[in-house]
């Protein structure tokens, strides 16, 4: 044993000893500290199931007659009536809220385990100000990513690519010679008498606009009015347009589909890799539905009356520097009702102000549902009801701590919606809410560089998700780490005092001895 060494365990032995008097002394602090935290750990994870009876702080809603909306109406599913509305037949543009038909054709007749091809065209048929799931020519994507690439991101591309593969499967599984029909109650035949194509030029040259035709359908079918349909992603057309008593209607269909609720359901999504995008993990993206935040809405009337608590379920929001903002809403009433709402036409310098006059609306909804049928039947918690909401359990279990890699082109990737200074169709606007008399860009601070402050959400995104599926990890670490700090700390105080009696000790004189007088 080198000489290195016996000091080394001679200075361990010392520690060891000093530690045992203080691990001794501070015992029941730790205790203490110990079960204080697992109180509020306790506390925490029951605050996180809110139970339906317990009311929560009510939102400040504006009046109806704030509601600065071009049209709205809720509809009462279970019910089978609009409840509440204004103009619920003006025609309107829906900008993305076209993407729940989108959805709801492509879940009808694709496989949500298929494969698709993103093509030129589907990449061609979107604008520069878009927004984007971020696909390339060539990239092979599975369909239910292409589904949560349009409704949560609100991305074009992947909307096209979806309206692609319907048009596809129509063809090849109901060809015009087939006896079979489709989901809509068609073959090929359909899309061939309409277009004034054969199939084989449609799939070659007109597959877009094939779809368009499968959608006002689609529309038709389920009882909608008002409505027809140029494009699969909602970029403004004068020909493209709908009601909000259709999209309540359309959604209405939807929503049978657990697949569908699912999706809408889910505040974000880590997107799986492809032949391109090699990288599980290469974009993470969050809802531009706000009203997810909380998964119930409680509001109070400006003439003090209680609306009743909804649990939102999902939606779809929509923005153009035409059509306005608006968004179409799934909500449970806490009577039981389903209720679709639809608010449309919210002025593009009113954008801020989208998430609040919808919340208007449906807690008015809510508030008439009740009133027609005062009972409650919702008596548990968010998590026994929202049987629809996609958990972190119910996502791809990819490592959440993976990030795009620092050469990967993030400015197609936006998380809020792509606004320039000129009013153009910038389909899907979410900006920050702000004043309603508050004008300029939306969605972006000109003094933020954008791809910094998105790969920063990114990191923080992965570290909150990663934190609340290793919980028992953090917090043993936590424990951990304040037992350490606790010792570090009582051995710091301890030297110090030590360090200050021995100042304080006054000097003894030695004694002089008789010899010493003896001059």
């Amino acid at each position: 044993m080198t000489w290195q060494q016996v000091v080394l365990l001679a200075a361990i032995h010392i520690l060891g000893e000093r530690m045992k008097v203080l691990i001794k002394k501070s015992i029941a602090s730790l205790l203490t500290t110990i079960v204080l935290m697992g109180a509020f750990l306790v506390n925490q994870d029951n605050a996180s199931k809110v139970n339906a009876d317990v009311g929560q702080i009510p939102l400040d809603i504006p009046t109806l007659e704030e509601v600065n909306a071009q049209a709205y109406c809720v509809f009462d599913k279970t019910a089978g009536e609009v409840i509440l509305s204004k103009n619920p037949d003006q025609t309107i543009y829906p900008a993305s809220m076209t993407k729940i038909m989108t959805a709801l054709l492509g879940l009808d007749y694709l496989s949500t385990d298929a494969y698709l091809t993103v093509s030129q065209e589907s990449i061609d048929a979107t604008t520069l100000d878009s927004t984007l799931m971020g696909l390339s020519v060539g990239e092979s994507v599975k369909v239910s990513e292409l589904l949560y690439g349009m409704m949560l991101p609100s991305g074009n591309d992947a909307a096209n690519v979806v309206a692609e593969g319907v048009v596809e499967a129509l063809i090849n599984q109901y060809p015009s010679t087939s006896d079979e029909v489709g989901p809509d109650g068609v073959n090929a035949s359909y899309l061939e008498t309409a277009l004034g194509m054969s199939s084989q030029e449609i799939l070659e040259t007109s597959e877009l606009a094939a779809f368009a035709k499968l959608m006002t359908l689609r529309a038709t079918n389920i009882g909608c009015t008002g409505s027809n349909f140029v494009n699969a992603n909602g970029l403004h057309d004068d020909m493209h347009y709908t009601t909000a008593s259709d999209l309540t209607l359309i959604m209405s269909k939807a929503i049978e589909n657990p697949d569908f609720c699912t999706i809408i359901s889910s505040p974000t999504h880590i997107f799986a890799g492809t032949n391109i995008h090699t990288e599980d993990g290469w974009s993470i993206v969050r809802n531009t539905n706000n009203l997810l935040n909380d998964p119930w809405l409680a509001a109070t009337t400006h003439e003090g009356e209680e609306t009743h608590l909804a649990a939102l379920i999902g939606g779809k929001t929509g923005t153009t520097s035409v059509a306005g903002t608006g968004m179409t809403l799934y909500t449970v009433n806490e009577n039981g009702h389903e209720l679709l709402i639809s608010v449309c036409g919210i002025p593009y310098e009113e954008s801020g102000w989208q998430t609040r006059y919808v919340a208007s609306v449906t807690a008015y909804g809510n508030l008439q549902c009740w009133q027609n049928d005062p009972q409650s039947v919702i008596p548990g918690t968010t998590g026994d009801y929202r049987r629809f909401n996609s958990t972190l359990e119910e996502q791809p279990q990819y490592d959440p701590l993976i990030i795009p890699g620092q050469n990967t082109d993030m400015s197609g990737y936006p998380y809020s919606d792509v606004a320039t200074t000129e009013p153009t169709i910038s389909d899907e606007a979410n900006p920050e809410e702000s004043n309603p008399s508050s004008t300029g860009q939306v969605g972006k601070d000109e003094d933020v560089d954008k791809e910094d402050e998105d790969e920063k959400d990114k990191e923080q995104l992965a570290i909150v998700i990663f934190a609340k599926e290793n919980t028992v990890f953090f917090v043993a670490l936590s424990v951990l780490a304040l037992l350490i700090v606790l010792c570090l700390t009582m051995v710091i105080i301890r030297v110090i005092n030590i360090q200050k009696r021995k100042r304080r000790k006054p000097k003894m004189r030695p004694k002089r001895s008789a010899g010493d007088y003896i001059r």
